[in-house]
């Protein structure tokens, strides 16, 4: 079992102010598939002002256990802010798609979600054995998606320093 370390509860409680940034979020009942609770975080960018204090309070929670080499950032959402966050801290960004979508060689991943199972590509050249990476996605639900992040970190032999997410959805664990 990999210990999944995010920042949600200690950053939006001290710097970003967890009403502003919780009443952005909107929630979609019955989507994708009837039963799902879906968080749609898509109004937080209307807002410019929270993207970059949401941004920003991430950044200084990750370089406060050090600084990573790479931000990896999670289809779909996590392309929102990993983006962002690896230009404030001068580090590369990768991307980590679903299956099919990148082109070159690819380590891939299949693994379970709170409504199904999918597969994740990650290029093979993309990381560097060694590098230390920070895994960014927009919400923490079962864990299934930042554990086949992971794995796909594994298996480029890097080195997983933090998982860093904007919300936890505490009523799924």
């Amino acid at each position: 079992n990999r210990m999944f370390e995010s920042f949600s509860k200690q950053w939006y409680q001290r710097r970003v102010r967890g009403d502003r940034l919780k009443s952005a979020v909107s929630d979609a009942p019955d989507f994708p598939r009837p039963g799902i609770l879906f968080k749609d975080i898509m109004p937080i960018f209307q807002d410019p002002k929270l993207v970059a204090d949401t941004c920003a309070a991430l950044v200084k929670e990750v370089l406060s256990i050090g600084k990573p080499d790479v931000i990896i950032g999670i289809e779909a959402r996590g392309f929102l802010i990993g983006p962002i966050m690896a230009q404030q801290m001068d580090v590369p960004f990768v991307a980590i798609r679903k299956k099919g979508k990148l082109p070159r060689e690819c380590y891939t991943v299949k693994y379970e979600k709170e409504y199904g199972v999918d597969e994740f590509d990650m290029q093979t050249d993309a990381l560097s054995a060694g590098q230390k990476v920070v895994v960014v996605d927009d919400l923490l639900a079962t864990g299934g998606t930042l554990e086949a992040a992971a794995k796909l970190c594994d298996m480029a032999k890097a080195d997983v320093m933090a998982h860093c997410v904007m919300f936890e959805l505490d009523f799924l664990k």
